[in-house]
């Protein structure tokens, strides 16, 4: 019996990282399919289309990096070798643009900053000028402003873990060896934050690459926007394939970039005294301190209280209140909520599957499987849609009696495998980081007593994994309320999402309407982002 039920545990991972792989490895292998029109379709894309989109990519990849690491760096060091007024406050507010998804951030500051905003008007009606003020910001700058206001969090986060674990008592040693305090952030702070900032560095890339919501609202020539390109409007698969080949080998780099980053991470197992007095923050006085506190202070109004503030006067002076879409809004509300609510429960028992044979049976096979389901995260969503249609159609014009076009394409079942893909090693980081808590003593004196197996994790693993089984379940939900462009392509006919409906009402110039979703997803992403802090103010 039980070996049977180890069999069938094990059928059943192999079976849910075959579908979760599928979409990779459908992409991988359209290059199998080489013909002559294959050949002339990426023979043309090369000397059209394919040198824009990787100039354009490559460009906007440059400018998020310096731009993230400036803006993170800067404020993981103000915040965790500093003290100045205000700097416990700003610890955790400086995380709240994670709450922003980013064409949120594109809307706002569009309708406020372009030709008949609300800025250039005024100025122009104040001083008599004619024409436009400021140059347009739907470019690739302006594009790049958006990303790093929305993603400077992830260096900034994982800069200030690492600067927080040893770095005060370390620089007050080196000011007792006469190392001056720009030598000591220099050669002392800012090398122990490296890996750090690297992987914060790559994590915000791959987030960029995978963008299609301000690449497509902004006319900018991305990866992303020219899969949806080929696909949509060309129809053409292979050229999509082809796109999405090219965009996942630069994120497979990525992401190979911050797991060796992670891995240089190394500090002491135990975290510094921070009552002591060596690990004590240098307190600023004056012009120092005041250089300290906008350093803090800009990304959070820039990032986060600006554009809520613009958002929320747009939708006062669009629309009347009685005249916005509320029926349509409760809709697409409960349309997002629905489909991450079975999206979180469906990832959160994976996860506890994985996690759980992990843990009961440390098998070769099971870490691969983890593996394999972890890397779903680094995947961008235009890249699993191919990936997943690919298939279909095949098997549809294969045999097309089965109607496996019906069941997944323009289904919930579809879209929910495709969330799953992206989304389950969200659930799954959670509930690894829960386990990696509860001491391998407790199941050694389980089985003593004569508890194992499934008894064991139900009496003893599953009370104290609770927590970390909501944060995942939470995660999840709000992840998949905020993914565009899986669901813009997946969704079901007449089921729409807030991100879908915030996306098409800003597209169509319609930002009264689209302030009301936007803020809506802005609303819900806060939760997260206010239990992260909590974690954070933890002594």
């Amino acid at each position: 019996m039980a070996f049977s039920l180890r069999l069938l545990f094990r059928s059943l991972l192999v079976a849910l990282a075959l579908l979760l792989a599928l979409p990779v490895v459908t992409v991988l292998l359209s290059w199998t399919q080489w013909d002559a029109a294959a050949l002339g379709i990426l023979v043309e894309m090369f000397h059209t289309v394919l040198p824009d989109y990787a100039g354009t990519s490559l460009l906007l990849c440059l400018l998020v990096s310096v731009g993230v690491v400036s803006m993170g760096t800067a404020a993981a060091v103000a915040v965790t070798l500093f003290d100045f007024p205000m700097r416990r406050s700003l610890e955790w507010a400086l995380l709240l643009p994670l709450a922003m998804p980013a064409y949120v951030v594109a809307y706002a500051y569009t309708d406020y900053l372009q030709f008949s905003g609300p800025l250039q008007t005024g100025i122009r009606a104040v001083f008599g000028l004619e024409g436009r003020v400021f140059p347009e910001v739907r470019n690739v700058w302006g594009a790049a402003c958006v990303f790093t206001l929305a993603l400077y969090p992830y260096v900034y986060l994982l800069a200030r873990t690492a600067l927080s674990e040893r770095a005060n008592h370390l620089m007050e040693a080196a000011r007792l060896l006469g190392a001056p305090l720009r030598r000591r952030i220099v050669h002392v702070a800012l090398p122990l934050a490296r890996p750090a900032i690297a992987a914060g560095t790559a994590l915000a890339l791959m987030e960029t690459l995978a963008d299609f919501g301000v690449s497509s609202y902004f006319g900018i020539q991305t990866f992303t926007a020219g899969i949806y390109k080929a696909w949509l409007v060309m129809d053409n698969r292979i050229a999509a394939a082809q796109l999405a080949t090219v965009l996942l080998m630069v994120v497979v780099v990525l992401l190979a970039a911050e797991q060796g980053a992670q891995k240089r991470l190394r500090f002491s197992s135990a975290r510094a005294d921070r009552k002591g007095t060596e690990s004590q923050p240098l307190p600023l006085r004056g012009a120092s301190a005041a250089t300290a506190w906008i350093l803090c202070v800009l990304p959070v109004v820039f990032g986060f209280v600006l554009p809520v503030v613009l958002m929320s006067l747009t939708l006062l002076q669009g629309e009347g209140w009685a005249d916005l879409p509320w029926s349509r809004f409760a809709q697409w509300s409960v349309n997002s909520l629905a489909l991450g609510g079975v999206t979180a429960v469906v990832a959160v028992g994976v996860a506890l599957l994985v996690a759980g044979q992990t843990r009961l049976r440390s098998h070769g096979m099971t870490r691969v499987i983890g593996g394999i389901l972890g890397l779903g995260y680094a995947v961008p969503g235009a890249v699993i849609v191919v990936g997943l249609l690919l298939p279909m159609g095949w098997v549809q014009a294969q045999w097309p009696q089965w109607g496996v076009g019906a069941w997944l394409t323009a289904t919930v079942l579809g879209l929910v495998w495709a969330y799953l893909v992206r989304f389950v090693a969200v659930a799954l980081q959670s509930v690894q980081s829960g386990y990696s808590r509860v001491p391998v003593s407790l199941d050694e004196t389980s089985r003593m007593l004569g508890v194992s197996g499934f008894s064991l994790v139900w009496r003893v693993h599953w009370p104290l994994l609770k927590r970390p089984v909501a944060a995942a379940t939470l995660l999840v939900l709000v992840d998949v309320m905020k993914e565009l462009p899986a669901t813009l392509v997946l969704r079901p006919f007449n089921t729409d999402t807030l991100a879908v409906m915030a996306y098409q009402l800003a597209r169509d110039e319609r930002l009264g309407e689209a302030a009301l979703p936007s803020l809506a997803l802005v609303l819900v992403g806060l939760i997260p982002v206010v239990l992260l802090s909590r974690t954070l103010r933890r002594p």
